[in-house]
């Protein structure tokens, strides 16, 4: 199941003063002279899905001799990798398995686990419930755990900077289209506020975990990234001032 696509950017700008001589958050800006600018701020937010899921696959045995438990145990968990390999896709890196022995008086017993990662939902799905169905109460199949890779978040945080920063040039360029005069060149940029959050299930704060559905698993894993920056453009005119551009992201 591919991921969903990220959410339409919400995007806002508007008109700001420019920074008075108090402001502390500005202490740093480097000064210009006086000149014919812009200046607006934008806004941004998107929202991305979870892009991997981890599933936990629990086997166990007791029996009267070692061996039988072992083999029990081992039969089983070859056949839940070869699932895991061939109906999903899944290569050796994306498996982990712990295994433990031992021995409460006269029987031995064996347990197993195995936790293998996905990147494709659909296929996630597909595996777990093929597993039910050959090896039914044999085995124990953990809810799944939906996270974000670092390279995902890391793309978010990006657009979400990007976003905004088209917001306030689209911003100052209405503005400079209604007075009838040309848009310049940005002569500062920065982005002043970052937030995140995770999605949350109003409806379902009191439900177990154990008991949500998977879009519902999907939803309250699902991340949000607000962006807000400050920008200020040049209008070109006769008198339009030389200056350096001084552009600055954090």
């Amino acid at each position: 199941m591919p991921l969903p696509p990220l959410s339409p950017a919400r995007v806002f700008a508007e008109l700001v003063p420019p920074p008075a001589g108090g402001d502390n958050s500005r202490e740093n800006e480097v000064p210009r002279p006086p000149g014919r600018e812009v200046h607006v701020s934008g806004t941004s937010e998107l929202s991305a899905r979870p892009d991997r899921a981890k599933v936990t696959v629990y086997l166990k045995s007791k029996k009267g001799e070692a061996g039988a438990a072992r083999s029990s145990v081992t039969r089983r968990l070859d056949y839940v990798a070869q699932s895991a390999r061939q109906r999903g896709g899944i290569s050796e890196n994306d498996m982990t398995v712990t295994k433990n022995f031992s021995r409460i008086d006269n029987v031995y017993k064996m347990e197993a686990e195995v936790c293998i990662t996905f990147s494709d939902f659909g296929k996630m799905q597909d595996v777990c419930n093929f597993l039910v169905e050959k090896l039914g109460s044999s085995v124990i199949i953990s809810p799944p755990h939906f996270y974000h890779t670092v390279e995902a978040v890391d793309a978010l945080r990006r657009q979400v900077c990007l976003a905004a920063v088209g917001s306030a040039r689209q911003k100052a360029q209405e503005v400079c289209q209604l007075l009838g005069q040309p848009l310049g060149k940005p002569l500062l940029i920065r982005e002043e506020e970052v937030k995140e959050w995770e999605g949350h299930l109003e409806n379902h704060l009191a439900d177990a975990p154990d008991s949500l559905g998977l879009q519902q698993r999907l939803q309250s894993a699902t991340i949000y990234v607000s962006s807000r920056v400050y920008a200020v453009f040049e209008i070109k005119g006769e008198r339009k001032r030389k200056q350096a551009a001084h552009i600055n992201v954090n």
